[in-house]
């Protein structure tokens, strides 16, 4: 135990034992890996799998084990993550705005109870996300509003990139109020007229995350579910990227598996090898060493990464302001740190591999390359040019980093 938890109160997500909780869910891992690249050959959205995590209490995770979750901490629920990525890469980011809205209750829950986001979370429920405006907005500008009709909230907009919100019970929407100009968080019900999704990303990769359009037309919000957005836990930006780590980090160790797999069972070999047998052969056994060992690498950066935001959430309940602040400036430092290297680590094992096989890896029938393409979308989240420059900034001038950004068009567009 850390000084710092010496004093927290009793009631936090501090950590569990891994493997028991890990146990409760690989099975479950093991039919979604199962089904994968039937999944990704169709373009079939896991709403099954979705479905066995949710009644298998994957959701709750995070929620203390007094309001009935496992209580683990950030480290354990990135690694579970992983392994999830492994077997899916698409799961853990459909997932991805769950756990943000699920972090951000257990913030909120230092200055207000939050009994029935917990009870909801542990039912099984789970919150999509809806953020990203789409046509010609000006970064800063939100067009989704919230507004009075008679004696209701409604909500009024489209999102795009809305990941996971298909799969979901409700939506996080970032929205700004008609009546006061604030900006909010929407926690809207999915089950009701007012809400349409479409499944319409195109991306080569990351292909059933449920990502796509979200309309809202007069869709109800209760008044109690109007969260101001200044509250919004501070290492929300580093918490998104972790789980993008993940996803990283999982589709690189499900590329060594399945590679490796090819090279057992692989007997053509080429005159210029150097064994009978691939398996056996020098140069292969170290293309698939050096892979194994940047998803090595890449798995230990990604759980150092999470234990600054571990530290950032546990900052919150310790009634000192600038221990919080610095603890949520380190971990943006150490998200941005970790996507800069396990991008590169990522991509180049995801690559490489395919030196240890012929050209018949490259079959559509095996979807080998749906390894890269993954990891390659995922690693486009974020531009991770601007991260190495908030890096340097950091290092060189001691310059804050920015904890919100945004997307919208330019000066030259508009």
């Amino acid at each position: 135990m850390t000084a710092l938890q010496q004093h927290l109160p009793p009631i936090l997500s501090l950590g569990t034992d891994y493997e028991p909780l890990a146990e409760r869910f690989r099975p479950i891992f093991a039919r979604i890996q199962a089904g994968a690249l039937e999944r990704e050959q169709t373009r079939s959205l896991p709403f099954e799998q979705v479905k066995w995590l949710k009644e298998a209490g994957f959701g709750a995770i995070r929620v203390p084990v007094e309001y009935g979750g496992a209580g683990a901490s950030l480290p354990q629920l990135l690694q579970l993550l992983i392994e999830l990525a492994e077997a899916d890469s698409n799961l853990p980011q459909a997932l991805r705005g769950h756990f943000a809205f699920v972090e951000d209750r257990l913030n909120a829950h230092a200055s207000s109870p939050q009994d029935i986001w917990f009870k909801r979370f542990v039912e099984g429920e789970l919150v999509g996300n809806a953020w990203t405006e789409v046509g010609a907005v000006k970064i800063g500008d939100v067009v989704t509003r919230v507004s009075r009709q008679g004696d209701q909230w409604v909500v009024n907009g489209t999102k795009y990139y809305s990941t996971g919100s298909i799969f979901a019970d409700w939506i996080d929407v970032y929205a700004q109020r008609d009546d006061n100009g604030a900006d909010v968080i929407a926690a809207v019900r999915v089950h009701q007229p007012g809400v349409k999704q479409s499944d319409d990303w195109d991306g080569f990769g990351q292909r059933t995350t449920g990502s796509g359009t979200s309309l809202f037309e007069n869709a109800l919000v209760e008044a109690e579910n109007l969260i101001d957005f200044s509250t919004r836990f501070k290492y929300q930006t580093a918490f998104y990227q972790l789980v993008l780590l993940a996803v990283l980090t999982g589709a690189g160790r499900a590329a060594v598996h399945d590679i490796t797999e090819q090279v057992r069972k692989r007997t053509r070999v080429f005159s210029t090898g150097n064994a009978s047998e691939v398996s056996q052969d020098v140069q292969v056994q170290q293309v698939v060493g050096r892979a194994s060992a940047q998803v090595y690498a890449a798995q230990a950066t990604a759980l150092r990464a999470a234990s600054a935001s571990q530290r950032a959430y546990e900052s919150r309940f310790s009634q000192n302001a600038e221990t919080e602040h610095t603890a949520n400036i380190a971990a943006e430092l150490e998200s941005a740190q970790a996507q800069v290297v396990i991008s590169d680590l990522v991509l180049r094992a995801t690559s490489e591999l395919f030196n240890a096989l012929g050209a018949s890896a490259t079959s559509t029938s095996k979807a080998l390359d749906r390894h890269w393409r993954n990891a390659r979308t995922a690693a486009s989240h974020n531009p991770l040019i601007y991260k190495e420059r908030i890096i340097g900034d950091w290092e060189i001038n001691g310059t804050e980093p920015p904890y919100v950004w945004q997307i919208g068009g330019g000066a030259k567009q508009l």
